[in-house]
């Protein structure tokens, strides 16, 4: 049976091995296009120009390309996004894997994977047509559209991803772990909180990964309740993001405007990376 199995065994290592490379062939070749295509750009308007000029008018009679206004507002977005969603993903999270009854907790799930499977399009619909025009009255404000409306967008697109991963993170943390530290007289809460959450935190911090990756490529939704406009952010301004203002000049761009929003997503592909590269590191410290 072994020797029959060998021949099917080393077929479906070659096919897992094929998959993962087309996976980093792809990665790279993102990466050298992006590359290619964003550094000519920075060569002729100069890097410090290009990442800390505060000011971006492309269309000019005499243009400037300055992204810092563009960068400022992704990171504070980001930020928001994840101040208000992490918490309100992780207990919720919590609850569905370890205090909520299986009703309860299929029905919460249900929403959940509704949750996710909104298009972009139409959180951006709902923003602009409902909270754009609410925090325009309730703050006194000539334009709702700000980065206020964008973080709480973004923390409610960001909500699917950090329950589904935390959840799953908390459902396979073994039950003998759970069961020691009952026995020794902790309650159910301490339990979840001191044991369970501990043990899934590498599955946590995933999940928080992946929210920040969705709060910094989206642009459709953002874009809707942003105002678009390139202006050093403050909470209440209409500001301008990096994914949108790719999204917004693309269609028209020519020559070294366009090669300046190359530019822009070579930033912000770079961006994501040293992201990645930073949590990841801080996981690996955290479990050595």
């Amino acid at each position: 049976m072994k020797q029959k199995l060998r021949p099917l065994e080393a077929f479906m290592n070659l096919v897992f091995f094929i998959c993962g490379l087309i996976a980093v062939v792809f990665v790279l070749f993102i990466t050298v296009y992006l590359i290619i295509s964003g550094l000519p750009a920075i060569k002729e308007i100069g890097l410090v120009d290009f990442l800390f000029g505060t000011k971006w008018a492309s269309t000019a009679s005499e243009p400037s390309f300055g992204i810092l206004p563009f960068i400022l507002t992704s990171i504070y977005g980001t930020a928001g996004a994840i101040v208000l969603g992490v918490p309100v993903g992780f207990m919720t999270a919590v609850f569905l894997a370890k205090v909520a009854p299986e009703k309860l907790a299929t029905a919460v799930r249900t929403a959940v994977d509704l949750l996710a499977g909104i298009p972009s399009v139409v959180y951006g619909l709902i923003g602009m047509m409902v909270l754009v025009p609410a925090v325009r009255e309730l703050f006194g404000l000539p334009d709702g559209a700000s980065l206020f409306c964008a973080i709480i967008v973004l923390a409610i697109m960001i909500l699917p991803s950090i329950i589904s991963v935390s959840e799953t993170a908390l459902k396979a943390v073994p039950k003998e772990y759970e069961e020691a530290s009952l026995a020794l007289g902790a309650t159910h809460i301490e339990t979840v909180f001191r044991v369970s959450v501990p043990a899934a935190s590498s599955g946590i911090a995933a999940s928080i990964v992946l929210g920040i990756g969705r709060a910094i490529g989206e642009a459709m939704a953002v874009i809707m309740v942003a105002g678009n406009v390139a202006n050093m952010p403050t909470l209440f301004s209409s500001v301008r993001f990096l994914t949108t203002a790719v999204a917004s000049e693309m269609s028209y761009a020519s020559g070294l405007q366009r090669q300046a929003l190359f530019s822009i997503a070579l930033v912000l592909f770079l961006f994501i990376m040293l992201i990645n590269v930073v949590l990841n590191s801080l996981l690996k410290r955290k479990k050595g």
